[in-house]
């Protein structure tokens, strides 16, 4: 099994080295901003020949970029439109089954870039050489420069790791060049009988993460601090925005991507813990899909001076935003390539009724959640628990379920088929004959019917 990870390595450049690499920069990044408008002009074209034929030679002339940056330069801007066709179709779908209103906007306008961060691919523009040096491409030529980076990543590199694409990154602040490298390894992918124990893991924004093992012993995971961080940069986002002189401007500029580090902070020591925690381990997450738009707080019709218009309250934005900016899929992707590394696995499996379902009858009704709160109870058989651990269990016996079924038929399915209605309707109602118990669940896991 392969996984894919990220070295980051300082480099130690001289005065010079540091000019000609900013200017490599930015000229990458004025080439980035011509091409996107030429796509744009070209009906908003994703296709990398066509913008080869109409852009090559005046990147290699007018931006001074040698041939395999300008590649680089077309292969960049068609990825991006492709990116953006790709949502304007989902949103197409969303407005026909009325999730949304809003008309996506990402292709009015040309995307603009403005971060100067150049792509290099290995063996084209960038090799490693003896003695910790690395050759980057600028637009002076070659140069050599010695880098430091952590020791694991350096001998995966110097032991012959799979070397990929790389970013050339400016930390303003410190004012040093990194050179982020994607390195692919041999990972082995464990069997059934090695995977001791199952854990289940739901995520939420009140509680970042709740886990549960199929014995019952459950951690949770407070996303307190960092809601209450992001609102106090929301706030302060807000005020300066408002006032708009050049001062209030210089400190967006100083705060931008805090809360964006900051949960990515969070996330990283959520995931190690959790890994840590529980080795050799079979991890159940939620299959989240559409979660901005099935969570987005509606409008309210109201009514003044006989006229009716649609409102959203201050609440309402609120919530929105926080809900908009929550990192599931962050945590998902951390929680998977840790557990990679620690001789783990990683599954998913449907979100539906996580924390409708009672874990311990199978009643599923909105109305076992009082108010959306955090309490659990049971219309049918009373049954009380906090309402994230109520999900983090369906969760396991849902893991518990698809590991009998490895078991069984020696195939392991990675993620639940959407698109297969009739497949997800079988799915289903299988869980809803799960029933949880520690000792039920022990003898799921060791295969028992």
């Amino acid at each position: 099994m392969h996984q894919i990870i990220t070295a980051k390595l300082k480099l130690l450049a001289t005065t010079e080295q540091a000019h000609a690499l900013r200017q490599t920069q930015l000229a990458y990044r004025d080439a980035l901003n011509a091409v996107s408008r030429y796509a744009f002009e070209q009906g908003k074209t994703s296709t990398v020949t066509r913008l080869h034929k109409g852009m090559y030679a005046e990147l290699r002339m007018r931006y001074g970029l040698p041939s395999q940056l300008a590649c680089s330069v077309e292969r960049q801007v068609a990825a991006t439109y492709k990116g953006l066709w790709t949502k304007l179709v989902k949103n197409k779908e969303h407005r026909c089954k009325k999730l949304t209103k809003k008309r996506f906007k990402g292709l009015d306008q040309p995307p603009h870039y403005s971060s100067p961060t150049v792509q290099y691919t290995y063996e084209r523009n960038y090799t490693f050489q003896r003695d910790s040096q690395v050759s980057l491409g600028t637009l002076k030529g070659r140069t050599s420069i010695p880098y430091q980076g952590y020791d694991e990543h350096l001998a995966l590199i110097q032991q012959g790791a799979s070397i990929g694409d790389a970013k050339l990154w400016y930390d303003t602040p410190k004012k040093t060049f990194y050179l982020l490298v994607s390195l692919q390894i041999e990972v082995p992918e464990p069997t059934c009988e090695q995977l001791k124990q199952v854990v289940g893991v739901d995520v939420g924004i009140r509680y970042l993460a709740v886990t549960s093992t199929s014995a019952g012993k459950a951690s949770f995971y407070s996303g307190k601090q960092v809601r209450h961080t992001a609102n106090h940069y929301a706030r302060l986002r807000k005020r300066l925005q408002q006032k708009g002189t050049r001062g209030a401007k210089r400190r967006l500029k100083r705060i931008a991507q805090r809360e964006r580090r900051l949960k990515l902070q969070a996330n990283h020591a959520i995931a190690k813990h959790i890994v840590e925690q529980h080795p050799h381990t079979l991890f159940g997450l939620e299959h989240l899909t559409d979660i901005r738009e099935r969570t987005k707080r509606r409008k309210r019709k109201r009514k003044a001076n006989g006229k009716g218009y649609e409102q959203v309250s201050p609440k309402a934005r609120k919530a929105n935003r926080v809900s908009s900016q929550w990192s599931f899929a962050e945590l998902h992707a951390l929680i998977s390539y840790k557990a990679a590394l620690a001789d783990s696995q990683v599954i998913k499996v449907d979100a539906d009724y996580t924390s409708k379902a009672c874990p311990r009858c199978g009643h599923t009704a909105e109305e076992n959640r009082p108010h959306k709160g955090l309490l659990f109870v049971c219309q049918q058989c009373h049954y009380m628990l906090h309402a994230d651990l109520v999900g983090a269990r369906n969760v396991t016996m849902r893991t518990l379920l698809v590991r009998h079924d490895w078991t069984r038929t020696g195939h392991l399915s990675l993620a639940p088929d959407a698109s297969d209605k009739e497949a997800k309707a079988e799915r289903l109602r299988r869980y809803s004959e799960l029933r949880w118990s520690s000792e039920a669940s022990l003898r799921s896991e060791s295969g028992g019917g």
